[in-house]
């Protein structure tokens, strides 16, 4: 008996694929991704549990986070502005009330908002489908209102979508989704509401695991990205494909680590022959262009 799938997409070789370039004749696109997230003080566990856990309040955790929102945050604004990159918003909508300043400074700087849910600390494996539903049609109306469209894409708390996750985003309008960490390529995914893109988002070159789960330094972090960048410009004779690096404003916003973060920034912009330097919604909107959605307009089945 063959094992239980998720139904979304069928294994395909990157060797075996489709040929094209991204826009300006580039072979490799390349984004950053700044999650902005705020969480509840003395109801729940702030920050998933990051620091060893204690009563609540959990003060020293919460603090740890908010950091970002305060400081961190605004130090990474400043790095992508001086590098000319243009940065990826994913931003809880509850940083619009709490830390409005803070999304100014990305709007500023022609950021893509990308919706995260409406705090990290409710995830959409919480909920019901109904409970689902009006979380992402709250989130998506606040995103728009502050914004002045909707948004393109969908990254879930927690890189934790529920069953039917997809299905809700494609028939609320959504583009693409960031949380199948699973292609350096852009993979159409079948849904109930047609065909959804998954863009390439990292769970390697993104700084929580690495310094959270995995205790590294800023300077591997730095050598993630810069290995990484250079590793796939050489792998984009071959494939067309994508880099993407994920930060946290609590994370990547410390002093000793945005020093490294800004000189892997300096290797990438020093390189940029044959680099698109742009934002996910741009990459689904380019591959939309040209690998049409025809193998995942099938019915979506999840046996």
């Amino acid at each position: 008996m063959p094992l239980a799938s998720h139904g979304r997409f069928d294994y395909s070789p990157i060797v075996d694929r489709p040929q094209f370039d991204w826009p300006g004749g580039a072979r490799l696109a390349v984004y950053v991704a700044v999650n902005c997230e705020h969480f509840p003080y003395d109801d729940g566990e702030p920050g998933l549990g990051y620091t060893p856990a204690l009563d609540q309040p959990n003060t020293y955790n919460w603090g740890w986070r908010e950091y970002g929102n305060r400081v961190g945050g605004f130090r990474i604004a400043e790095t992508l502005q001086q590098s000319g990159v243009r940065p990826t918003l994913l931003v809880n909508t509850e940083v619009y009330t709490h830390a409005p300043q803070l999304v100014d400074a990305f709007r500023r700087l022609g950021a893509e908002v990308v919706a995260h849910g409406r705090t990290n600390a409710v995830q959409p494996n919480d909920m019901d489908e109904d409970a689902e539903r009006r979380s992402i049609d709250e989130v998506t109306n606040a995103v728009e209102r502050h914004e002045g469209s909707p948004p393109r894409g969908w990254m879930s708390p927690g890189a934790n979508p529920s069953r039917v996750t997809e299905d809700l985003l494609a028939e609320r309008g959504y583009e693409y989704t960031l949380d199948w960490p699973i292609d350096d390529q852009p993979v159409w995914l079948k849904t109930r509401g047609g065909p959804l893109l998954s863009v390439p988002y990292p769970h390697e070159v993104n700084d929580l695991p690495v310094f959270v789960h995995h205790h590294m330094t800023a300077t591997t972090f730095e050598r993630t990205i810069i290995d990484s960048f250079d590793e796939l410009k050489e792998n984009s004779t071959h494939q067309p494909v994508v880099l993407a690096i994920s930060l946290h404003t609590f994370l990547t916003g410390q002093p000793y680590r945005l020093r490294r973060f800004r000189a892997a920034l300096k290797h990438m912009t020093d390189n940029s022959h044959g680099v698109w330097f742009t934002t996910p919604g741009d990459i689904a909107a380019h591959y939309r262009a040209v690998v049409p959605a025809a193998a995942a307009s099938t019915p979506f089945s999840d046996t």
